[in-house]
């Protein structure tokens, strides 16, 4: 029977919970997918096909032959289809044929992480072609190994930030290996998104430009999961017009999909008395202590490494109290890790010694693990292509297998858990990158006019008119000199140690261990304040520390080795202005605008919580404010379309209320603190929301009033009020109720209804579930975006709601929002009122991240506002496309 095993571990990890407890709340089986072959093609090198042959493949599938004969035919190809799909294949038959058949060619293989690297390099390896002499050079290659990689390897497996650190800055260096270079491998390139994209694309350009120099004109084969687009998004990545293969020939097994909501805890509240569910992490190990018990191999995905960790200590502890010989069978993996220590896990992790391992997404483009019998996602990974990506690793060797998705306590996750055809059934995002963004031009073409001066016919390859201004910004700064030839490098110093490609906005951050001296790991420089400020606790590999001191001047964090009983989650403060609109759409009442914005911020303190959620203390902090231009989409609400009345009276209490010019904020961070689970990259792209999804979010969130259950409670402290709502009273979804009042009959319809003093809480509710709920049409994460609400701005005179950017020069994710904006609020909307909580909770309107901690907050007043807001881009945005759900 199809998924059989699938729900005999679903079965497993669901024993001893009644039923009407249970927290699956929906189940799907995907069929299996049988296999089509096609002859080896005439062209291809007879010993390399022996040779895969003896790695024990007879013949190859239908696409891995269609993308190799384009490939070998010289017309740039990206092969699209599913994890474990054999994409290397593709894009190995043909280098490998022309490294045998012309002792001179070069090839050259890149991708997103060292790990995936190192896997592939052993393959090539293992097939032992002759005359294929494949080396790796990365940040892990020894000094003395470099110089034979440049002068003997005809095939170098690296990584963008070498390509841009080693290869392209010392390019005469490498003049023979540029010189017969035939082809340009790019794996995984959906990985390739936004900021990081951004700068890949033009990195690529960079390299063609090189290669070129060098009279040689490599073609890119290039390998992706299942993306929409897939050969518009690679022509855009690489400069050159590709050709897509999507059609997956490989096998499939069955697969049990089970979506997962963790319950309430009864016993138990958060910030401000809100209901709390039981930590996903905290599930997840539960669910891979069942697993592992069983003797499944599992993986499960986590979203940040501080959650990584504790979800493997946590599973540890677990099997420790049923078998303590099986604890040693489970670990943790994730970026940040020494390479030694990468290398042993990963060698567990091949070997099978290891049958449990809570990793980040490192694992997702990581080491090639088959066989696996079940796979956990702790969170939505932020993007359908992750999510496939992720799940894909489960039934790897053709076997029957496991997938739960175990949602956050998140307004998505919550959202994505009671809509499965949103998950299942919407086709994947397409990617989103912009090289012209200046933040990333400006240095990217510094970089390339230092390694070849670059003339006025190239610029059309990085972007015509922007590059040219920012050329012209450079030469103002005597970076570069002008002439009549073109633009030339000034400067004796090469500027490419300054630029850094994942927007990470320089060096690493290393964390050291005061006592020993010892370095424990890394972190990004923007997270830094977040993550690792004076107070954090931080875990490295089961170990918890806690940090003594950062020096950002210096790039370092020091700290001691302590296990306490509390978390640490940082208060930030944010402010915001407008530099520059570019797009505006007047909607009566309502103003949705996409522009250039300044986000100013400092983290200002931490809370101390204990893993129940409760708060124990908060301490002040004194660390330097951060600038960060961006862009943004931002709506207004005019104070008639708040206060008028707009029907009648029905549902929940009123929640509270903050001064009417007091700005509350939701700030953008790399990586996830202070909580079990968060996400440690930068993932953006573009999606929207489809089928069956989208009509039931558009036909429940347009305009319906919601209620109170009485007048608001005001209390009059330094120009701040609160109202309490009625307790257990909440927002049922399809309940047909919509706009809060305040009493009174004869409302004209539309209006929110609001009194002034609600407004902010409603206001800073909204903006938290609409953060929540952008990755569901931008590919990004709510970590990777943040935004800001407040009662009167001082830029547009009204109600503002912003949602920005969390890159310099942004990513993407505003202008996506901008397009989507109904469908977006419409979602929002419709998870706010699909929560069962009465007031408001982390399923729907609070935030993990909130500078303010999630004070005020109005979950009814968010409700009425979008609900007004959404009636009024119905009624009048036809002109701007912003009328349609």
């Amino acid at each position: 029977m199809v998924g059989e095993r699938g729900r005999r571990l679903l079965d497993r990890v669901t024993a001893g919970i009644p039923a009407h407890e249970n927290p699956v709340t929906h189940v799907s089986r995907l069929p299996e997918r049988a296999a089509r072959h096609e002859p080896w093609p005439e062209w291809a090198e007879p010993s390399v096909v022996a040779a895969f042959g003896a790695g024990g493949v007879e013949k190859p599938w239908r696409h891995q032959v269609e993308a190799a004969s384009l490939a070998h035919s010289g017309e740039p190809v990206v092969v699209s289809t599913g994890t474990a799909s054999g994409k290397s294949l593709a894009y190995q038959l043909p280098v490998l044929t022309a490294l045998t058949t012309d002792p001179k060619a070069t090839a050259l293989y890149l991708s997103p992480t060292k790990a995936l690297g190192a896997d592939q390099l052993r393959a090539v390896s293992s097939l032992d072609v002759p005359g294929v002499r494949a080396a790796a050079f990365d940040g892990d290659t020894p000094m003395t190994e470099r110089d034979w990689v440049r002068a003997h390897a005809n095939w170098v497996f690296s990584n963008p930030d070498m390509l841009h650190r080693g290869i392209l800055s010392a390019h005469s260096r490498w003049t023979q290996f540029f010189r017969r270079l035939r082809y340009v491998v790019v794996d995984e390139c959906h990985s390739y998104r936004g900021v990081f994209g951004s700068h890949v694309a033009l990195l690529l350009r960079r390299l063609r430009r090189v290669a070129e120099h060098y009279g040689a004109s490599p073609v890119f084969v290039l390998a992706s999961a299942t993306t929409a687009s897939p050969a518009a998004f690679a022509t855009r990545l690489t400069g050159v017009e590709c050709s897509a293969v999507t059609e997956d020939a490989s096998p499939r097994g069955a697969r049990t999909v089970a979506l997962w909501e963790p319950p309430l805890l009864d016993e138990l509240t958060g910030e401000n008395g809100a209901p709390v569910r039981r930590p996903a992490g905290v599930e997840t190990a539960r669910i891979l202590t069942e697993l592992v018990v069983e003797g499944a191999r599992s993986l499960a995905f986590v979203r940040s490494r501080r959650g990584a960790e504790l979800t493997a200590l946590g599973t540890r502890r677990l099997l420790s109290e049923v078998d303590p010989r099986l604890a040693d069978t489970v670990a943790a993996y994730r970026s940040g890790y020494l390479p030694e220590e990468r290398r042993a896990l990963e060698q567990a992790l091949l070997s099978g010694r290891l049958l449990g391992v809570a990793t980040t997404n490192a694992l997702e483009l990581g080491v090639d693990i088959a066989g696996l019998d079940a796979v956990v996602l702790a969170g939505y990974p932020g993007t359908l292509a992750s999510f496939w990506q992720q799940s894909g690793r489960a039934g790897r060797s053709g076997d029957e297998a496991l997938v739960v998705f175990v949602a956050r306590d998140d307004p998505l996750d919550t959202y994505l858990v009671h809509n499965p055809a949103a998950l299942l059934e919407r086709p994947v995002e397409t990617a989103v990158l912009d090289p012209t963004n200046p933040y990333v031009l400006g240095p990217q073409l510094a970089c390339a006019v230092a390694e070849l001066p670059l003339t006025e016919p190239e610029l059309d390859t990085f972007g015509g008119d922007a590059a040219r201004a920012v050329l012209a910004e450079l030469a103002e700064e005597k970076l570069l000199r002008r002439r009549s030839s073109g633009w030339y490098w000034t400067s004796r110093d090469r500027p490419h140690a300054e630029v850094g490609i994942r927007g990470s906005g320089g060096d690493q951050i290393a964390v050291v261990e005061a006592d020993s001296g010892r370095m424990l790991g890394t972190v990004d420089p923007g997270s830094a304040c977040y993550s690792v400020h004076p107070g954090a606790v931080y875990l490295h590999q089961g170990s918890s520390y806690v940090v003594d001191e950062l020096e950002l001047e210096t790039g370092l964090a020091l700290v001691h080795a302590e296990d306490p009983d509390w978390t640490t989650s940082p208060r930030e403060i944010v402010d915001i202005s407008v530099l520059s609109t570019e797009e505006q759409c007047h909607h009566g009442g309502v103003t949705v605008c996409l522009g250039e914005v300044a986000v100013t911020s400092q983290v200002v303190g931490y809370l101390r919580r204990r893993p129940s959620g409760q708060v124990l203390d908060h301490t002040p902090l004194d660390l330097p404010e951060q600038s960060l231009r961006t862009r943004a989409v931002w709506y207004t609400v005019s104070g008639e379309l708040l206060e008028s009345p707009g029907g009648s009276v029905t549902g929940v209490g009123s929640g509270t209320a903050g001064g009417l010019g007091r700005a509350v904020a939701e700030p953008a961070t790399n990586e996830a603190v202070g909580e079990s689970v968060g996400t440690e990259n930068t993932p953006p792209t573009a999606g929207d929301l489809g089928g069956a999804a989208a009509g039931a979010a558009a036909s429940r969130a347009g305009g319906e009033p919601v209620g109170t259950g009485g007048a608001s409670s005001v209390v009059g402290v330094t120009g701040e009020v609160s109202g309490r709502p009625a307790a257990g009273r909440g927002l049922s979804a399809g309940s047909g109720v919509g706009p809060v009042g305040t009493g009174g009959a004869g409302r004209a319809p539309g209006g929110a209804g609001l009194l002034p003093a609600r407004v902010p809480g409603a206001l800073h509710a909204a903006e938290h579930a609409a953060i929540g709920l952008l990755p569901l049409f931008a590919t990004c994460d709510r970590w990777d975006i943040g935004g800001v609400s407040t009662a009167w701005h001082e830029d547009t005179g009204e109600a503002t709601v912003f949602v920005h950017d969390g890159h310099p020069g942004g990513a993407g994710f505003a202008d996506r929002g901008y397009a989507a904006i109904v469908p977006w609020l419409a979602a929002t909307r419709e998870a706010i009122v699909s929560c069962e909580c009465p007031t408001g909770c982390p399923s729907c309107v609070q935030s993990p991240k909130c500078g303010n901690g999630n004070d005020p907050l109005d979950k009814a007043g968010a409700v009425a506002v979008l609900g007004a807001v959404l009636g009024a881009l119905r009624q009048h945005g036809e002109q701007c496309g912003h009328g349609g759900a």
